[in-house]
């Protein structure tokens, strides 16, 4: 969607190949719902291409692709940060305001 001001045009067409300034790319849904403010004319450019069909294929490869990314997040083990309550030195050590007791 592009428009000029000084023409009171709004002029609907295919996406850009570019950016473009002033220039705002829509989905179709909005771009069919789109209507111009009062006293501007509306122009609609069909680009003459039918929208992609999505394969059968196209939607298993992406359900492999995440699959295979969650495979890999399972095998890194998480990482913890190491606790004060961990290291037997650390019991009865100051920290600021607060103090480490031991169970013993």
């Amino acid at each position: 969607m592009t428009y000029v001001h000084a023409d009171a045009t709004v002029v609907i067409g295919p996406l850009g190949r570019r950016a473009e300034p002033g220039a705002h790319d829509l989905c179709a849904e909005h771009a069919a719902k789109l209507t111009p403010p009062v006293d501007w004319q509306l122009i609609r450019i069909d680009s003459g291409q039918a929208p992609p069909e999505r394969s059968h294929d196209d939607l298993l490869a992406i359900a492999d692709a995440v699959r295979e990314a969650a495979d890999g997040a399972d095998r890194t083990p998480p990482r913890t940060a190491p606790t004060l309550a961990d290291d037997p030195a650390a019991a009865g050590r100051r920290h600021g305001h607060l103090r480490i007791i031991g169970d013993s």
